[in-house]
């Protein structure tokens, strides 16, 4: 049997393109190169292309995710998705690959869609009776009624835009004034906002997976900000320290990965997804979900995974096996 023929796609079309290329560069450089044929592609906005090893650029056809090598015309066995953002992980490129029937590594479009817009994600596990902070929603237009806000989460409290990532376009509010700002600072990378009540306690990430049919939850890792939270610089310009295993009782690790296995059910997840908390008084607050998380060196999947003991090579392995076995 010849190898099995893996597009990595990396990019999109978000502030989280360069970071999308990270993660997409540390699983061409881990994955087996005896077991796998390797295509980096380029999903951007200027144009989808495989970019070969030499820096040239094939364009990718769009009727079914082909492309040429250079000598060779590709159809992909698998897409190992790492684009963050619009369109990998939103659901966009995961309905494409399904309509084409080319299996790829991260969740189903309707969940991806759904994790991806947070109030929708808080909404219905809310209604699970998952533990979420109050948060008040609203859109770009909308009259803006500050006492009312503040009278539904308080202060301080976080504006976010509903759908974008990596910290982008949020900001702690401690005081009144700084609400106007935060509120300009997040439409600019999304027309819906949320603002949520600022927990006090330890946060913590949880990354889960599937290993064939067994559902694996990793060691959380804590996030502690040198910055007011875990924002752009302390996730990515080294302003923050992860420690994994997160430094948490036994009761409260417990809880922590039970929630976040049953928020991977609850949402009939598939791949791998990193969920975060902040636990608050020994409860576990779920913040959000990510289904394409970070898989750059430095980011917190690969830190747990090789907590666990794998190396990445075989835990990317395991997620291209995984999206086989589903077609």
């Amino acid at each position: 049997m010849g190898k099995i023929k893996v597009a990595i796609a990396m990019g999109g079309y978000s502030s989280e393109a360069e970071i999308s290329m990270n993660s997409g560069s540390v699983v061409a450089a881990s994955l087996n190169p005896e077991h796998y044929a390797i295509y980096p592609v380029h999903i951007l906005k200027e144009g989808w292309f495989h970019v070969s090893v030499n820096g040239e650029r094939y364009p990718i056809q769009k009727n079914d995710f082909s492309f040429s090598d250079g000598t060779t015309h590709i159809i992909p066995d698998v897409i190992f998705n790492t684009v963050h953002g619009t369109p990998g992980e939103d659901g966009y490129m995961a309905a494409y690959w399904e309509l084409l029937g080319i299996p790829q590594t991260s969740t189903g479009f309707y969940q991806a869609a759904l994790s991806f817009n947070k109030r929708d994600c808080l909404s219905v596990l809310r209604n699970f009776g998952v533990p979420c902070a109050n948060s008040y929603y609203i859109n770009k237009g909308n009259s803006i009624p500050l006492e009312e806000i503040i009278r539904m989460v308080g202060l301080p409290c976080f504006v976010k835009p509903n759908r974008s990532g990596s910290s982008f376009g949020v900001s702690k509010v401690n005081v009144l004034d700084e609400m106007m700002p935060a509120l300009e600072k997040a439409f600019k990378e999304d027309h819906e906002v949320i603002i949520e009540t600022a927990l006090i306690g330890t946060e913590v990430s949880v990354g889960v997976f599937k290993n064939g049919k067994e559902l694996k939850v990793l060691s959380p890792t804590e996030i502690v900000s040198e910055n007011e939270f875990f924002d752009y610089e302390a996730k990515y310009l080294g302003k923050s320290q992860e420690i994994t295993p997160a430094r948490i009782s036994q009761e409260a690790l417990l809880a922590v990965q039970a929630e976040a296995k049953n928020i991977y059910q609850l949402l009939n997840m598939s791949g791998i997804t990193r969920s975060d908390f902040i636990i608050q008084e020994g409860v576990p607050y779920f913040i959000e979900t990510n289904t394409t998380p970070g898989l750059s060196t430095e980011s917190i999947v690969p830190k747990q995974v090789r907590e666990a003991g794998y190396t990445l090579s075989e835990f990317f392995g395991i997620l291209i096996e995984n999206a086989l076995a589903k077609k």
